[in-house]
């Protein structure tokens, strides 16, 4: 089997770190990562609970096929209960961190309680241990883990940490790894921070050598690396462009969100887009985009690594920022950029940093500062307020309001709550672009009514990586369906949140289902577990994952009525574009989905659907 078998259980409260077998039944019927961690938690905490008490959970989770040979194998997850949401959250990341933990022997790591003084989890294979971390709080991400390093004399350590916007509990804090690789979104680097959890930091040298069919698992990699080498997205597309090759795209689509969703086409699009990140700048000939990057066994590399103007207004006197970085992903660029209004390809590339080096989500901090600068031209917000005039379109503003946020200073205090609770606060709640307190990512459900769909039903919160119908609607994968369309979308909604459930649990990049589906996952997972995982046995694997999901977030208070779409997405038809004149057509959606997905028409599971699915 792939599995390590073994989880590390953390008592912060006092002080006691002790190994337990993993439970095997649990494993088999959840696979690994985000099923088998959701499951710990579920079973084992009152959903009622408040997400920033001693008694949340946390938990570090690997699959079977994190630290193996298979493509993308370096993906990790957190599990918690959000403070953003108060829903469920699980939050993925990849880099080496996962592979690390894994190679140590090690599937899982349950964090219980809260430490009465800072303290960070040193793991080298079996000997694991709190060690006091007093000197690092207050240290950014990047200081924590050059500190560890230097301090525990091993530059091939890997480090998982939260900076000070975990410390100081930013609703939407991350967790971080690798400088630039994140558990980014539902704030679980708050839930790290609460608990008094600087870090953990890891060494494995075991390897992951308990394959149990290795000539078997060794072919079907084989066969699957070329699938996606053939693909035009994960063999050329993304290697090239990265995930930034969307921007354009979406735009001429018309479902970019732009300025808070008043509009779904930016006309700076072009501007902050992957192939102006490829063209050299004006000011010094070099591009704004030095090389592309890989995570840990991955054969896509679409990670971006950038380098700044040295001369920008951001970084003149920060030669901290000059240095090549982690660069913009269509995500962070949308967010810090076009629901801004913001052009500025530089202050962009800044604030992501920022984001990065103190562990912020840049989705939630760009959408809430497009909020912000809503109403700030409405007149409810002003100077003396914000601490600077934050307009549409203000690089200025953005860059004040990231360093604000992410050190928990005046304003930014405000803008660390999230959106929904920052608009309710200044009386306009229906200014936040949010499904369960969670900000949307880049795609209006105006223009691609299936993410509309996916928005307002996923577990976490509004989330693109729960339901990519994008795939389908945009892109032809694996089949072509009109975006404006409603018929259908119910059922393809739910094919795609059953199958990333899959692959999010067996420590694979979502990336990979741009070229494959559960058929290539199949053979990959049997062969390295010992277990006859079919298609359809992944597919009701996958079922079941979001299932107990959904009803985790039903006996924690959520009901129907969360799964809605801001009011400006139902009510205030898109203003240009192929979407012009369209609402979010959810009412029509919502019913429908409910009935494919075995529900009952509050939302709640009914009695065959919880026994089919063995819940």
């Amino acid at each position: 089997m792939s599995w390590a078998g073994r989880i590390l259980r953390v008592d912060l409260t006092n002080g006691l770190v002790k190994a337990e077998p993993l439970n095997m039944d649990w494993a088999r019927a959840y696979v690994g990562s985000r099923g088998l961690a959701s499951k710990y938690l579920v079973e084992e905490m009152d959903p009622k609970t408040d997400p920033l008490s001693p008694a949340n959970k946390l938990i570090w989770a690997t699959g079977p096929l994190t630290g193996t040979m298979a493509s993308t194998g370096g993906r990790y997850t957190v599990v918690t209960k959000g403070p953003l949401t108060n829903a469920i959250a699980c939050s993925n990341s990849g880099g080496y961190f996962g592979a690390e933990l894994k190679m140590a022997g090690w599937d899982m790591v349950i964090v219980e309680g809260k430490s009465p003084r800072p303290v960070y989890l040193f793991i080298s294979d079996d000997v694991a241990e709190l060690r006091d971390a007093s000197g690092l709080w207050g240290k950014t991400v990047w200081q924590t883990e050059e500190i560890l390093k230097k301090t525990l004399q091993d530059p091939l350590l890997r480090v998982s940490s939260i900076g000070r916007a975990g410390e100081n509990q930013v609703l939407y804090a991350s967790i971080v790894n690798d400088l630039h690789r994140a558990a980014g979104r539902s704030g679980v680097g708050a839930v790290a921070g609460s608990k008094g959890l600087k870090a953990i930091a890891v060494r494995g040298t075991k390897g992951v050598g308990n394959i149990r069919d290795p000539k078997a698992f060794m072919i079907a990699v084989k066969q699957a690396k070329k699938v996606l080498a053939d693909n035009a997205v994960t063999g050329q597309g993304l290697p090239t462009y990265g995930t930034q090759v969307l921007m354009n795209v979406i735009n001429e689509v018309g479902a970019l969100p732009t300025r808070n969703h008043r509009d779904v086409q930016f006309e700076g699009a072009k501007d902050i887009s992957a192939e102006a990140m490829a063209t050299p700048r004006k000011t010094d000939g070099r591009k704004h985009l030095v090389t592309n990057q890989a995570c840990f066994g991955c054969t896509i590399a679409c990670g971006r690594i950038s380098k700044m103007d040295e001369s920008h207004f951001t970084v003149q006197n920060k030669p901290q920022y000059w240095g090549a970085s982690g660069g913009l992903e269509y995500e962070a660029a949308w967010a810090l950029g076009a629901a801004n209004g913001v052009n500025d390809l530089e202050a962009l590339q800044y604030a992501n940093q920022l984001c990065n080096e103190d562990g912020i989500d840049p989705i939630s901090f760009g959408a809430t500062v497009g909020a912000v600068m809503e109403l700030y031209e409405m007149g409810v917000l002003t100077k003396e307020q914000v601490g600077i005039e934050a307009k549409f379109g203000s690089a200025q503003a953005l860059a004040f309001l990231a360093e604000q946020t992410v050190t928990g200073q005046g304003f930014g205090k405000e803008v660390g709550l999230g959106s929904k609770r920052l608009t309710a606060k200044y009386g306009h709640p229906d200014l936040s672009m949010s499904v369960k307190g969670q900000e949307f990512p880049a795609y209006d459900g105006r223009g691609i009514q299936g993410m509309g769909l996916a928005y307002a039903t996923s577990n976490r919160g509004a989330c693109h990586l729960r339901g990519y119908t994008v795939a389908s609607e945009v892109m032809g994968i694996p089949v072509k369906t009109d975006p404006l369309a409603t018929e259908g979308k119910p059922e393809l909604v739910k094919a795609f949140q059953d199958a990333t459930a899959a692959f999010d649990s067996s420590g694979l990049c979502i990336f990979t289902t741009f070229a494959w589906g559960l058929p290539d996952l199949a053979p990959q997972i049997s062969a390295a577990c010992g277990e006859d995982y079919t298609p359809e046995v992944l597919g009701m694997i996958g079922e079941r994952i979001w299932n107990m999901e959904r009803d985790f977030n039903n006996r924690s208070g959520m009901t129907a009525a969360d799964d809605t779409l801001p009011k400006r997405l139902l009510t205030e038809p898109a203003r240009t574009g192929p979407a012009k004149g369209r609402v979010n057509d959810l009412a029509k959606m919502l019913p429908h989905y409910y009935e494919v997905r075995g529900w009952n028409p509050d939302g709640t599971l009914k009695p065959e659907t919880r026994q089919r699915l063995g819940l």
